[in-house]
Formats: C-alpha cells, structure tokens, sequence
C-alpha cells in the first residue's frame, strides 16, 4: 500500500515527463507510486513512456487513451479509480515540483481537507535551460533562485516568490493566504473524498475556467476545508503558449449548471465513465 498516488495530466511533451520524473525519484520520501494519465498521447511518447518504466526505480502506472480532442477529466476520472493509495495528489506534465513535493502533501493532509499549492511560472528562457542532470542536482531549489529573481526583473518569469520554501508546519499555517482557489496541476485530496465528489465532470472538454475550478464548488458545497499554505507544496511551471480560451464560454455554461443545481457529486463523472 502507498501513503499516496500522485497523479500526473500528461499529453505527448516526454521530455517535459523526463524532468519530472527526475525530480520524483529525488523525492524526501519513496512510499508512493506515480500513474501518468495520458489524454491520448502519440505512439512516439507511449514507447518512450514504456522505456522509462522499465529502468525507473519509480512506481509507474501508464494509463492512455486514443485521442479525441481535449478531454482531460475523463483520463482523471480513470487515473482515480486506478490509483492505489488512500491519497491522491495532483500535478501536471508541464511542472516541477520541490523535491519535498510529496512530503508536504502528506505532512499537512489530514480528514477533511483539500490542500491547494502554487507554482512559478518560469521563463521560456530559464525553462529551456533545464535538463534531467540538472534537476537531480536540485538546480531548481538552491542559487538557481537568485537567477529566478534576476528574470523576473524583466518580467519573463513570474510569481518567483513562490517558489521560496520553509520546511515550518507553524509558518506554512500562519502566513496561509485567506483565500483559496485550486489549480489542477497542485493539489490534493483523500481518494474517500474525491470518489464521493464523484471526481472530475466529463463535460469539459476544452482548457480554461473548468476541471479545477468546477471541482473546487463542489468541494465548497461539501463543506470540506481549502488549505492553501504558505512556503511549501512549491512547484515550476514550464514555459509554453497559453491554450487557447476560445472554448471558454461553453465551460462557463457548464459552469453556472454546478452553480445553479449547487452539486456536491457531479452526475456527469466517475460513475458515469463506469457505466
């Protein structure tokens, strides 16, 4: 059994994967297992994927499906039902998290509560720059930070005072911000917890306002806590073209449905992917 399954959204980037999964295997703790939940990969990437897992002294459940347009929540829906672990936490194929990462999910998880992290947003510049030999290193995490704030003069990359860590449970908890969102590629929950939310509305099948923001009302209207703390569950985003948000307005209709009916298990999720 594992103390958690991190579940990683993944689509075609592989040598973005292999950054990640570098800084998995230097993680403060080993008790978990990694599911990649491929939205349709090309047969290029499931090959490599297929290579790594048998050299990686990570956990690695594969999971894919053929490609059929964005459709992000049904593979997440999957990737939950397949995990074996009571905890799950979340993350995207286009970040890199602290090698505490998962340590920090774990040390401030606890019954009732979702945790929400934050990420910096690095440079095209900087991102471009980062190797799997680098990552093992830590280059991320030690005077690679003064570099950050050097960029980020320049506006190029963002949010770098993010990416400043504390190993402190009463600092982590005292500077926590009062209000709390959640973005999809950092956060977590109890497996219970999300299989009674139903997990992810299928509905959504383009990027911008909707996985995450839909499930964090849901939440809401669980009555479960969003912790959202300060100095920790850090992680760097990977510089790219921002999707597309032309869809967006069909989201938000789907969005006012969750609003309107005041869902708390979405009928169009888990159960519905099962049937």
């Amino acid at each position: 059994m594992y103390n958690a399954s991190l579940i990683i959204s993944f689509y075609n980037k592989i040598e973005w994967l292999k950054l990640l999964l570098a800084v998995l295997e230097r993680q403060s703790t080993i008790h978990f297992e990694v599911i990649i939940a491929d939205d349709g990969s090309a047969s290029l990437a499931v090959e490599e994927i297929k290579k790594i897992q048998a050299t990686s002294p990570l956990n690695i459940q594969h999971l894919w499906h053929a490609d059929n347009g964005f459709m992000k929540t049904v593979m997440l829906n999957k990737a939950i039902v397949a995990s074996r672990s009571s905890y799950l936490i979340f993350i995207d194929g286009d970040c890199i998290p602290h090698h505490r990462f998962v340590e920090d999910h774990l040390r401030l998880s606890k019954e009732n509560r979702v945790l929400a992290g934050r990420r910096v947003n690095l440079s095209e510049r900087i991102s471009k720059t980062l190797s799997e030999e680098k990552i093992r290193k830590g280059v991320l995490e030690r005077f690679f930070f003064l570099r950050l704030l050097l960029d980020s003069v320049t506006g190029k990359s963002k949010d770098v005072e993010k990416g400043i860590y504390v190993n402190s449970g009463f600092a982590n908890r005292l500077f926590a911000p009062l209000t709390k969102g959640i973005l999809g590629c950092n956060f977590s929950i109890a497996k219970k917890d999300i299989v009674e939310l139903n997990g992810f509305d299928e509905r959504y099948r383009h990027p911008g306002v909707g996985e995450d923001t839909e499930l964090r009302k849901r939440i809401v209207n669980k009555g479960m806590e969003i912790f959202s703390p300060k100095f920790c569950l850090v992680q760097y985003h990977l510089w790219h073209p921002r999707l597309s948000r032309e869809k967006e307005p069909e989201n938000l209709l789907l969005f006012d449905e969750t609003l309107k009916n005041k869902y708390i298990a979405t009928p169009y999720g888990i159960n519905k992917a099962n049937n």
